[in-house]
């Protein structure tokens, strides 16, 4: 017998400002055993340049995803129910030493990937997009990477240290996690140290789409960009929340004028449809700096956008007939398995 996913738990029922504190509310990993999607925190950000605080942006943008609900209008999928998506707690890693932080991420996502097959990370800073990075190159080759973010994040050091917040896409590439012929930025602004940083981050292969660029091309024309870039390939998703304008996220790190809006961002991502996306990242939320929590709303949100486009890839047919068993589905008492979506 098909079991039908857990979902979140029923808003009519218990109150979204009630319940645990898992993404959407949903059913941890250790509840379900296995996961079609998995939602990590990485409470990390040692490797920040300026601002701190992103240590604390798993537990935020958990919170901020209360109000999220079952049925995406926009791709027509109920993502809770036609996947199986739960909340992987976090992966705990040394504060104090940054090396061997990316030494415990890189362990403790490859662990996940044992019962989860797509995994979306919530950090923490962009240091935690190497190691993530590494496991990905193990089960799927070199990855094309999505990029968004006001930064290039492909210095080579900085005050020395190799590994930082602003070096994660360079160490890739020098690694070989990344393909050089499928990668792009998009949302890049703001002051360079150098044109230097420019021409070596040709030199690693990446296109760069400018925030001017978002603005004068529309979504449309992005989307465009990034599909003819990325292609068939197996293509890793990294959003920086400071891709979007202080406006639309005040709670990041290194804010920078001029970014993307939400719109525009949830709009990009939404025309990502049919991309071969094997994880993901939504990075550099530090609550202590946000107001009304405006970013990790916005950071639960691009999270969500993730999650429908991977229910989106069922066809039609499949997930209708997935949505009649779950909705046919009934507990020992007769309540409804699905959870309410008002």
């Amino acid at each position: 017998m098909d079991v039908p996913p857990r979902e979140p738990l029923d808003p009519l029922t218990i109150p979204r400002f009630a319940g645990p504190s898992t993404f959407a509310r949903l059913p941890t990993l250790d509840e379900v055993g296995r996961a079609d999607v998995a939602i990590a925190g990485i409470p990390f950000d040692s490797g920040v340049t300026y601002r701190p605080g992103a240590r604390f942006g798993p537990i935020a943008v958990r919170n901020a995803s209360r109000l999220l609900r079952g049925y995406h209008p926009g791709l027509d999928v109920r993502p809770f129910a036609t996947q199986q998506v739960a909340d992987a707690g976090d992966i705990a890693c040394n504060p104090f030493s940054i090396e061997e932080a990316i030494i415990q991420i890189q362990a403790g996502s490859a662990a996940l990937h044992g019962t989860v097959d797509r995994l979306v990370c919530v950090g923490g800073d962009h240091t935690i997009a190497l190691p993530l990075l590494r496991t990905l190159r193990e089960r799927h080759g070199p990855l094309a990477l999505v990029h968004f973010d006001a930064h290039l994040d492909t210095w080579d050091t900085y005050f020395g240290a190799a590994y930082t917040h602003g070096t994660p896409f360079r160490r890739a590439w020098e690694e070989g996690l990344l393909r050089d012929d499928a990668s792009i930025h998009v949302g890049i602004r703001g002051p360079l140290f150098s044109p230097d940083d420019l021409v070596d981050d040709a030199g690693f292969g990446f296109h760069i789409v400018t925030a001017q660029q978002v603005l004068e091309s529309g979504i449309a024309g992005i989307v465009e960009r990034i599909r003819t870039r990325v292609g068939e390939a197996p293509a890793y998703v990294s959003i920086d929340i400071d891709v979007l304008d202080p406006a639309f996220a005040p709670g990041t790190g290194t804010p920078e004028a001029g970014g993307m809006t939400s719109r525009e961002l949830l709009g990009v991502l939404r025309g990502c449809r049919g991309l071969q996306i094997v994880g993901a990242d939504v990075v550099e939320v530090s609550p202590p700096y946000d107001h009304a929590d405006i970013t990790a709303v916005a950071a639960s949100h691009a999270i969500y956008e993730l999650i429908s486009l991977f229910a989106a890839e069922a066809p039609r047919a499949d997930r209708r007939d997935r949505l009649r068993r779950s909705a046919e589905a009934t507990n020992v008492d007769g309540a409804p398995a699905g959870g309410g979506d008002p």
